[in-house]
């Protein structure tokens, strides 16, 4: 039975390399085609039109590859944020709504006392607050990097 899940294990990472490696031949086989593609559409348009032209119209397409690139990258990392959001909404809703949190919290408002809690609570409260606006103007400040 061991020897079976080994031998599947092996397999499995052969396959995967195959497949990488394919993949790999498919990615530098597709470049040098954008490139003798690229190659020919700048010589068509500096026969017609002379070499300025050409260079500017291939800065030209690949400053509209470029805005492209960068308006999938904005979209992708706001979606990125919005689920990661909706994630930690969820997890604190799930965890105060969980019935062993509140029993534990009941447990320790008994023990130490309400008249003791409140100051704690309000201290609790301020250092959480100071947590939270220097993490929002961190990030604020501070450029993402993905």
């Amino acid at each position: 039975m061991l020897q079976r899940l080994v031998n599947d294990i092996k397999e499995s990472a052969g396959n995967a390399l195959r497949l990488t490696s394919l993949a790999g031949a498919v990615a530098i086989a597709l470049f040098i085609t954008l490139a003798f593609l690229c190659a020919a559409g700048f010589v068509f348009v500096l026969q017609h039109y002379g070499a300025v032209e050409a260079c500017l119209a291939g800065a030209a397409l690949f400053f509209v590859v470029t805005l492209i690139a960068a308006g999938i990258y904005t979209a992708r990392k706001r979606e990125a944020q919005r689920r990661a959001e909706k994630a930690a909404k969820a997890a604190a809703a799930n965890v105060f709504s969980d019935p062993v949190v509140i029993a534990t919290g009941l447990q320790i408002v008994r023990a130490i006392g309400v008249k003791r809690l409140i100051p704690i609570l309000a201290v609790g409260g301020l250092a959480l607050g100071l947590m939270a606006s220097r993490s929002a103007a961190s990030s604020n400040s501070e450029p993402e990097e993905e």
